[in-house]
């Protein structure tokens, strides 16, 4: 993007400080550039990328130390971000999906199911957008998978960062 916004550097950092229409400059730019379609994921598409088969409250467990093993949050990380990978990553191979920084997700603010449901679509409208994850300054239980948190679109705080879908050719459809 030629500039970087992030309050907490370091080369292998997360990007925060960004708003939600800063990652979907960000989704477009690398679209343009790489041709396949960069997006934020949708809130169902990051639990289940999150949960990785699990029903816990964190991928890891459901304890403080098990969430301990693979976040970073305002108990362990001396309120600060820090390099993405120093802690364990899910089953499917992802790391930080619970801490280190919020992630924007591509929905509006609304319900969300309490049942099961498949690929759960947000509201068509709005202003309010989704984060998931929880942060560096966030209590533990706010790094849950379930847990929800939301913004105004324009919010450009120093928890705020993303994580992006890449659509594979073969995934799309004609």
């Amino acid at each position: 993007m030629g500039t970087n916004p992030s309050h907490f550097r370091g080369k292998t950092n997360s990007v925060e400080s960004v708003s939600w229409g800063d990652a979907q400059m960000f989704c477009k730019k690398l679209t343009e550039q790489t041709k396949q379609t960069v997006r934020l994921p949708t809130e169902a598409e990051w639990e289940y990328s999150c949960r990785a088969g699990t029903r816990t409250a964190y991928y890891s467990g459901d304890t403080e130390k098990d969430l301990d093993r693979v976040a970073w949050n305002s108990a362990n990380s001396k309120n600060t971000t820090h390099p993405v990978g120093q802690k364990e990553a899910n089953v499917f191979g992802l790391y930080d999906m619970h801490g280190n920084v919020w992630q924007w997700c591509d929905d509006f603010w609304g319900d969300y199911p309490k049942e099961a449901a498949i690929d759960q679509k947000g509201p068509l409208k709005g202003f309010i957008r989704v984060l998931r994850g929880g942060s560096w300054d966030s209590d533990p239980g706010y790094c849950r998978s379930a847990l929800r948190n939301l913004s105004d679109s324009g919010n450009r705080d120093v928890n705020n960062g993303f994580r992006v879908v890449v659509v594979s050719v073969s995934s799309r459809t004609p």
